[in-house]
């Protein structure tokens, strides 16, 4: 069930939201088990086959925390319960995720059939594997106690704002919030506007821009200008919607009394690639820092080494995002330009991150983004070629000219609205100490106007996923 569908909007949040309310539910512990039914129910609506999982992976998961916990108390090895753990759990990630990319390998390499009919993926099943690892190795090094109980550790795992595209979180950036919330007023006003916000970004910008990146994306010959129009619409079409996505959970967060992370920070505006990815994914970028990077030694380690930290972030981050080889070279892409910053130091370079950083962040972007977009590394290739290239088309088509006269405004919002300009204008305001009643009249109207335009455009298009529910 996508935030951005129908009977999200009109049945499922409004019926939530009617419930968790009501004055007969009074305790926390009450709204903690409404939480973890609707979750479930959220879960169902999409994957009924694959709640079963669900529900077999917290039972099992929760036992590991336990027996974790309790050979710790009494001496034992508690590092094999917690390997153990992680090779169950990635191991169900391997064979829902990976197999059939695996024995498609071993195919080529044998040329022997070992591939088997295609296995569903489970929603977000990158997603909550993550969660449930971090909180098996929080529990093991002492930051958790397995005291909580089941249902804290299944509405931490289920929650529905963020089973589905996160924001990947630890166990106990949720345990205070689960245990003793509180509800302000102000908080749920907040997570209203917020939810706006990320719906706009979704359906207004993100669906619109896409039609241009997926019809230059499925065309074989193209001009360069056409090229790079596709390459740049698919940019801030990743963008608008994963961040749309994160704005509306940390949004419903706040609506129900919780204060999720936040997942970007106007990452376009980075001047280098080490503050891009500062600045993009936050949380699972913070997943990757804390459970490999430093384990593995970080940066405070010899040249050598440090490279090879890096190599295995970005092999793994590759690898997460999907199972195909052009994940492999986006995160490789990525290896590379990271290892270069790390041992010259450019990224602390302030007179290049200022000035000629940010040209030199956004182009290795959307090159990553071209081989991120792409079904296979050489229709990657084929397609940079048209972008470097002048073929049969020219530089500028019929084409370029039709798209860019379609999508000329929403390109424009959408490039403007990548940087903090928002941010920019809202200081301004401050200082010139502008009448606030007049300010918020026009903040209501505007977001009233932005909601029913959202609306409208949901009722009336066709269904379009989240990029990231892939992953």
């Amino acid at each position: 069930m996508a935030f951005s569908s129908t009977v999200f909007l009109f049945v499922f949040l409004p019926a939530l939201l009617l419930i968790y309310y009501c004055k007969l539910v009074k305790s926390n512990k009450t709204r903690n088990i409404i939480l973890l039914i609707a979750s479930l129910l959220f879960y169902a609506y999409g994957e009924p086959i694959y709640i079963l999982v669900m529900l077999v992976s917290i039972l099992i998961n929760y036992t590991m925390g336990l027996l974790i916990n309790k050979c710790k108390e009494e001496n034992k090895n508690a590092k094999i319960v917690l390997i153990i753990g992680i090779i169950l759990n990635i191991g169900i990630l391997i064979i829902f995720k990976y197999l059939n990319f695996i024995l498609e390998n071993l195919t080529l390499l044998t040329n022997k059939d070992l591939t088997i009919e295609s296995i569903t993926l489970p929603l977000g099943i990158s997603f909550y594997t993550f969660s449930i690892l971090s909180y098996l190795i929080d529990v093991y090094k002492g930051e958790i106690k397995t005291n909580e109980g089941l249902l804290n550790i299944a509405l931490y795992i289920t929650f529905f704002p963020k089973i589905s595209q996160g924001p990947i979180i630890k166990y106990s950036q949720m345990q205070e919030e689960i245990n003793n919330r509180k509800y302000v007023q102000k908080d749920f006003t907040e997570g209203v506007i917020r939810f706006i916000i990320g719906l706009a970004k979704k359906v207004i910008i993100a669906n619109y821009i896409a039609l241009i990146a997926d019809n230059c994306f499925m065309v074989g010959s193209m001009s360069t200008a056409t090229a790079w129009l596709g390459a740049i619409s698919y940019t801030l079409q990743i963008y608008f919607d994963f961040s749309g996505y994160s704005d509306m959970a940390i949004g419903i967060g706040k609506m129900f009394g919780f204060n999720l992370p936040e997942n970007f920070d106007y990452p376009y505006s980075a001047g280098s690639i080490t503050e891009f990815w500062r600045k993009w994914h936050i949380t699972l970028g913070l997943w990757f820092r804390n459970y490999v990077y430093i384990p593995l030694g970080g940066s405070r380690v010899k040249k050598p080494r440090l490279i090879f930290n890096l190599l295995v972030v970005w092999l793994l981050t590759g690898i997460w995002h999907g199972a195909n080889w052009n994940f492999v070279i986006w995160g490789l892409i990525y290896f590379v330009l990271l290892a270069i910053e790390k041992l010259t130091n450019l990224h602390k370079n302030k007179k290049f991150t200022k000035t000629i950083g940010h040209i030199y962040t956004l182009f290795f972007v959307i090159i990553g983004w071209v081989f991120f977009r792409s079904d296979s590394i050489e229709s990657a290739i084929k397609y940079l070629t048209e972008m470097f290239t002048i073929g049969k088309k020219g530089i500028i088509d019929v084409t370029f000219i039709e798209y860019l006269k379609q999508a000329w405004f929403v390109l424009t919002v959408g490039i403007i609205a990548s940087f903090p300009v928002t941010k920019a204008i809202q200081k301004i305001i401050e200082k010139k100490e502008i009448n606030k009643t007049i300010i918020n009249i026009v903040k209501s109207v505007g977001l009233c106007a932005i909601f029913i335009l959202s609306l409208s455009m949901c009722i009336s298009s066709t269904y379009s996923p989240f990029i990231y529910f892939n992953f």
